[in-house]
């Protein structure tokens, strides 16, 4: 059996060396060598230049593939995966494609697992974890009325007049905001075709209270089901989200107004002059602390008063052991290959488990990640 992690991109490493470390048999492939070399070189020279090609004539039965690499490499590495009965993991959100080859991904026996990064991923282990909880309780009521947060967000440790930084190219956040969400706000279904129409206050309860801008993101809606609420639950607010420093509104004001304004590929070669400027701009200076923040919140009312309130809280800022970020992404990551190669995750497509005891081992090794993580009982 030989792990195959594919790409050693900024947010891949921790993970990946928590593997090697470990003595696991990983076999680290990267379209350049150099990179992959500088990042793990130290502890292994199993570093190989990664194509399909040269990953296809070495895949073998029950072998596990990691893709760290770009979101259009997954399914094919998927199907490949298929092909030669072996396992597969990453940390993005599963595709319709993805979710298609769950059928035949069951019938073979073989884990795809996916949604095992930070967002998604680790916000998904906390609503888990609150779900079972409340259910748990003697405050259940199928009949009490549930609203459900959850905002994860990277934002500058040292808060900067742009009120945001970027570790890597700035056009995915500037594409991401011309996409479209859904989720349920007083009991009806919320649709925003632009997230600064949606921007609303949250006030997060860390032993330094702290306020925070957060809006919808990409559609909510069908993780109601995947979060195991019951179909009878009356439900008056679902929201993931995205969470941005006090003040960040203002800042990107003309960001939002110019975005408004662009069209087809005139539009899009603008976004791209915008990203270069940004980055020349705003980028993260060498060693400096990123900053990483999760709150995942669960409350139950009975006529209009909370009978049930926790918050699942996480804070985490790079340190000596490298980027908050890259951390939360990627150990996940290294988890969920554990996972697969103990079996204690399903065949099939899945994404992060709701198993309580996975959930209670990941939160534990997460906890030694974040500098602070805690569950708020706030009724």
């Amino acid at each position: 059996m030989t792990i195959h992690w594919c790409g050693t991109g900024l947010s891949a490493i921790p993970g990946l060396r928590r593997l090697l470390q470990a003595g696991q048999p990983v076999t680290v492939w990267n379209r350049t060598t150099a990179k992959a070399q500088e990042a793990v070189g130290d502890l292994t020279q199993n570093i190989h230049a990664f194509s399909l090609e040269a990953l296809t004539a070495v895949l073998a039965k029950g072998d596990v593939v990691v893709s760290m690499l770009p979101a259009d490499m997954h399914v094919p590495l998927a199907q490949l995966c298929l092909e030669k009965d072996a396992h597969f993991v990453s940390s993005s959100y599963i595709s319709p494609e993805m979710r298609a080859l769950d059928d035949a991904a069951r019938e073979k026996g073989l884990r795809f697992v996916n949604e095992v990064g930070l967002d998604p991923g680790i916000d998904h282990l906390m609503a888990h974890a609150l779900v079972a909880d409340y259910r748990a309780s003697d405050a259940y009521d199928a009949s009490n009325t549930i609203s459900f947060t959850s905002y994860c967000g990277g934002v500058p440790k040292i808060p900067n007049a742009f009120r945001y930084k970027f570790s890597w190219s700035p056009l995915g956040v500037l594409k991401a905001l011309r996409s479209p969400s859904r989720s349920i706000r007083d009991f009806s279904e919320l649709r925003v075709n632009r997230p600064w129409d949606a921007i609303t206050s949250y006030d997060a309860p860390l032993p330094q209270p702290e306020t925070f801008e957060v809006y919808p993101n990409r559609d909510s809606l069908p993780f109601i089901e995947d979060y195991k609420f019951d179909p009878n639950w009356p439900v008056k607010e679902f929201v993931r989200g995205t969470i941005r420093l006090n003040g960040w509104a203002d800042a990107w004001a003309s960001v939002f107004r110019e975005i408004e304004t662009l069209t087809g590929p005139e539009g899009d070669a603008r976004l791209k002059q915008m990203s270069d400027q940004f980055w020349a701009e705003n980028a993260y200076d060498e060693d400096e602390p990123d900053r990483v923040v999760l709150f995942v919140d669960l409350i139950a009312q009975k006529d209009g008063q909370d009978v049930w309130h926790k918050t699942y809280v996480m804070d985490a800022w790079g340190d000596a052991r490298g980027t908050a970020m890259a951390r939360l992404v990627s150990v996940p990551v290294s988890l969920a290959v554990e996972a697969v190669l103990n079996r204690t995750v399903p065949a099939g497509v899945t994404a992060a488990p709701s198993d309580p005891k996975l959930v209670s081992e990941w939160m534990g090794e997460i906890d030694k990640l974040a500098q602070h993580l805690q569950i708020v009982t706030r009724a």
